[in-house]
Formats: C-alpha cells, sequence, structure tokens
C-alpha cells in the first residue's frame, strides 16, 4: 500500500470578481495547487492572490494549462493543430513561473485542465506534444499525469519527471480515462463515499473503475476538483481518512 501520497487541489479558477470555489480554506488543506493560467479561468490577480496564499501555506505550486476557453471553462474539446496546443501549453507556464517567482515561489509541476487533459489522455501524440513544449520551458518540471493513460506512456518514454494522479471525486472506465460527466454518477459529492473509495485504491495500488475493474497504477497523488460545493469538505474529510489509516500526505 502506499504510504505517502500526496493530495492536490485545482483552483485559481476565478476571473475577476467572479469567484470560483474556496481556494483560501483549501489551501489550509491540500499539499498541492494546480492553479489555473488565463486561459480556461484565472487572471493574473487571481493568480497572484492563489500563489501568495500557496507559498504562505507551503503548498507545492502547479502550472494548469487548458484551453482558451472561459465560457467554456475549458471542458469543450477543440480540434486545434498540435503546434498551437503546445505553444499555448508553453505561453500558461512561462505566466506561471513569472507569477509564482513574484509571490516568492516556483512551479514545480504541470497538469493539463479539463478538455484537453481527457483528449490527452487517449492521444498520445497530443500528450507528446504538450509534455515536450513544457519540458523544453522547464526540464525539470514534474508532469503530472492520469495515471495508466496514453499520458504515462508519453512520460515513460520521455524519461522526464513524472506524477501518477487519480481522482477521489471522479468515477473511472475501464481503460482508466474519467466518466463523462454529463453522466450519472461521474462526479462523486460525498467525502464518506469518496474517501474509502480512495483508501482502497491506495491500498490496491490500482484505479477501481466504476465497473470493480482493477487498473494497476503508480499513484503519486489523489486530485480533487475546487470548484464543486462540497470541495472543502471533500478534501477534509478525505485528508482525516487516510491519515487515520496511517497514511502521511506530503507533496510528491
Amino acid at each position: 500500500m502506499t504510504r505517502n501520497v500526496d493530495l492536490n487541489a485545482d483552483m485559481g479558477e476565478g476571473f475577476g470578481p467572479w469567484t470560483m470555489g474556496d481556494d483560501a480554506a483549501l489551501l489550509d488543506i491540500v499539499t498541492s495547487a494546480n492553479i489555473a493560467c488565463g486561459f480556461h479561468a484565472g487572471d493574473p490577480d487571481v493568480m497572484a492572490r492563489t500563489m501568495a496564499l500557496a507559498v504562505k501555506n507551503g503548498v507545492g505550486i502547479g502550472a494548469h494549462p487548458g484551453f482558451a476557453d472561459l465560457k467554456g471553462f475549458g471542458r469543450r474539446q477543440l480540434p486545434l493543430p498540435h503546434d498551437e496546443i503546445a505553444n499555448a501549453v508553453a505561453y500558461q507556464l512561462g505566466a506561471a513561473q513569472a507569477m509564482a517567482r513574484r509571490a516568492g515561489g516556483s512551479v514545480k509541476h504541470l497538469k493539463l485542465h479539463g478538455a484537453l487533459s481527457n483528449m490527452a489522455s487517449v492521444d498520445a501524440d497530443l500528450a507528446r506534444a504538450c509534455y515536450q513544449a513544457a519540458l523544453a520551458v522547464d526540464p525539470d518540471i514534474t508532469i503530472m499525469v492520469l495515471a495508466a493513460t496514453a499520458m504515462e506512456t508519453v512520460v515513460r518514454e520521455l524519461d522526464c519527471a513524472w506524477a501518477g494522479e487519480i481522482f477521489a471525486d471522479r468515477a473511472y472506465n475501464d481503460d482508466a480515462t474519467l466518466v463523462d460527466r454529463r453522466k450519472p454518477g461521474a462526479v462523486l459529492h460525498d467525502a464518506t463515499v469518496a474517501a474509502p473509495r480512495i483508501l482502497k485504491m491506495l491500498e490496491a495500488g490500482a484505479i477501481i473503475a466504476e465497473s470493480g475493474k482493477h487498473i494497476p497504477c503508480r499513484i503519486d497523488t489523489i486530485c480533487l476538483h475546487g470548484d464543486t460545493p462540497q470541495a472543502v469538505e471533500m478534501a477534509r474529510g478525505i485528508k482525516a481518512h487516510l491519515q487515520a489509516a496511517g497514511v502521511t500526505l506530503q507533496t510528491f
């Protein structure tokens, strides 16, 4: 069983006066933060506030690039050329690095957001284009991947630093991809259900799909989405349940 694991959340996803999630509360709980870079959500002011809080709380900072789709929150698949997507990833990573440095920190990892992530989890060429772009900017950055998908295949081929991620609040298909959000049960909202489920995955060293299928994988980090109303409660419940089972939460 995995005894040390990172707990991450997506955040910094407000825009101007519009708030999305309780980032301050989450930053008291999680060990890593995936911070929006201004394309699917976020802006320079939101990034600055979120990164300053992450630095203050000793939380690892990650760049969370997505499609330039504010209206769709980056959850609509855009059929763009791979080189255009790669440029967008490099651009967003650069912005995150600048804002993190100004806040007194640094970007430790990169994690693709939303539709871009879902597309890269089944398209190795797209994943490779995104990750090579990021590594060209920072060869030492850790790439956070959806465990046991095409993303993991690519980072193993690239021989770069990487972290395997599983989701606390999402259901899985038998191929280790996430169940479409539009389907019933795709998103979990109850910590009393999510926390024991995650502990079972850590004990098994595997993703447990909706069907019950076990997909062996390396688990370095657990994610929950910061934009759901239950995010803080979920984070607290998962942290307490794992710690009670002897699991240490720490950055990867």
